[in-house]
């Protein structure tokens, strides 16, 4: 007789009784009292399971990794979800998410789907994940999807709930605090149930704003009561564990690759450096890491927003100081949101949590103990690096090994040299690298030694394709011919209205 599946529940990094199904947690985002859900156990694999994931494609891995999980989805639901999100001709490497190998390092290349960036990775899935599991919890409700994005989500997510049935997506940016072609990607959108507003503000600004929208318990009932279209809130920003869980895939696949290059043996831990602003995708390797993937460290690559190093380093976050628009655009962040899991599982205490959630809240800042923070310190390391750091390594990259990478990547390329130069640690070194080059030609130009004045953006791609001697994505150059179709701006402290205003169209 076959053995009855365990289901896994999820609950709130805050506390509370609030415990959910997977299907349930995606579809809902965030937890009632403001908290993420965070599995209530993390399950844990085999050496075995590891090995086993090497001669098999992607999305094979995917499917095996996800139903740790994703317990109250069946196996062929998870299969289905993961063949349409990287199925076809979506992604222009038939390895999805490739692992170039370089010579003292590799390259974990995350942005070879439509839109060119490490969230596609996700976003493709999570659409697919919560249209099943509308249908697996009988909501009838259209699902409203609030995005807060710094560049790369807010199109990524665009594209993956593009006319997905019974769900409508509001995407808010940064006016001015994205590159030129992550908004062309945006505002050219087409869809019948899409929004893009800009947001007069940084993206701190536009997070909080949409935090504060889910937060607010009585405009929730005002849109569910609604008579034409009842409508709930969901999130697609990586406080959605349905938009987290996906992520943890690639480091296993990572692994794997490797395995099967001999780079390593089975048993060998490896260290990733991951360009980091929110938090989200480091934390899924320590995912990875808790269930049994051999991961030495987990190096935290930030820019000149630098808040998370100093918290790694000193245990104090603190996001009152001054915020920079830097060539790395997706990591100007101060408020990293998905810390909080981090500090649940480490901790141990979801009232702990609460408490420095509320800190922030209040003041700006929160500290932990000392001991808390050597226990995170056993795993995690930091650096960040400024601009003319980030060209730097861009420059060095080319010249070395003809390789061409972004400038978020060249962020974690350089703080992996200066942690190796400080710890002459020799496990092997991952890179995770975040975005296609072309999606900030006029930086990359610039750090290769060309002129970029006066050069509109699909000049800039036009160049770079004749330096690096590669195509640019037809999902970038195409937008030249693309017509611009959202022009909305809008107050921080009006966010919630224009969201009102569009779940009654």
């Amino acid at each position: 007789m076959k053995a009855e599946a365990i289901l896994l529940n999820y609950i709130s990094t805050r506390g509370g009784v609030e415990r959910l199904s997977s299907a349930e947690a995606i579809l809902q985002g965030l937890s009632g009292n403001g908290g993420l859900f965070v599995p209530e156990e993390i399950p844990t694999v085999s050496e075995a399971f590891i090995e086993g994931l090497v001669p098999l494609t992607y999305e094979e891995r995917a499917v095996r990794v996800l139903k740790e999980f994703l317990t109250d989805y069946g196996e062929d639901e998870i299969r289905g979800c993961v063949t349409r999100a990287y199925g076809g001709a979506k992604f222009d490497s038939e390895r999805r998410a490739p692992t170039r190998l370089l010579q003292d390092r590799s390259v974990l290349e995350l942005w070879h789907g439509p839109t060119s960036a490490f969230k596609d990775m996700a976003l493709q899935l999570l659409p697919q994940l919560m249209s099943t599991a509308l249908k697996k919890t009988g909501e009838q409700a259209t699902i409203l999807i609030l995005v807060a994005t710094s560049g790369d989500t807010g199109k990524a997510a665009l594209a993956g709930f593009c006319d997905v049935p019974q769900t409508k997506i509001m995407v808010f940016y940064p006016e001015g605090g994205v590159s030129q072609i992550q908004q062309l990607q945006m505002v050219t959108q087409e869809g019948k149930n899409v929004n893009v507003t800009a947001v007069r503000g940084n993206f701190d600004d536009a997070q909080t704003g949409v935090k504060r929208i889910f937060g607010d318990k009585s405009f929730a009932k005002e849109l569910e009561a609604a008579q034409t279209k009842p409508t709930k809130l969901s999130s697609a920003n990586s406080i959605n564990w349905g938009r987290l869980v996906p992520q943890i895939v690639y480091y296993f696949s990572a692994y794997a690759d490797l395995l099967a290059a001999e780079r390593i043996k089975m048993g060998d831990a490896i260290n990733f450096c991951v360009p980091t602003g929110n938090f989200g995708d480091i934390l899924a390797g320590y995912y990875a890491k808790c269930m049994g993937l051999p991961v030495g460290r987990l190096i935290c690559a930030s820019n000149k927003n630098n808040v998370l190093t100093d918290f790694l380093t000193t245990g104090t976050y603190d996001r009152n100081r001054d915020f920079y628009k830097t060539i790395t655009p997706s990591m100007d962040i101060l408020i990293s949101s998905n810390l909080e899991r981090l500090l649940y599982h480490m901790s141990g205490s979801a009232d702990a949590v609460a408490g420095w959630m509320r800190e922030l809240q209040e003041t700006g800042k929160y500290t932990i103990p000392q001991d808390l923070l050597a226990r995170i310190q056993q795993t995690f390391a930091a650096g960040w690096a400024d601009d003319e750091a980030t060209k730097g390594a861009i420059a060095e990259a080319f010249e070395g090994s003809h390789y061409v990478m972004d400038t978020h990547t060249a962020v974690a390329w350089r703080v992996a040299d200066d942690y190796l130069d400080r710890t002459g640690d020799e496990r092997p070194m991952v890179v995770v690298s975040t975005a296609s080059p072309y999606k900030f030609s006029g930086s990359v130009l610039e750090a290769l030694g060309a002129t970029t004045d006066g050069k509109d953006a699909f000049a800039l791609l036009d160049e770079l394709q004749d330096i690096s001697g590669t195509a640019a994505p037809t999902g970038l150059s195409s937008l030249r011919k693309k017509d611009v179709r959202h022009k909305d701006v809008c107050a921080k402290n009006d966010m919630k209205n224009f969201v009102a205003a569009f779940a009654k169209q």
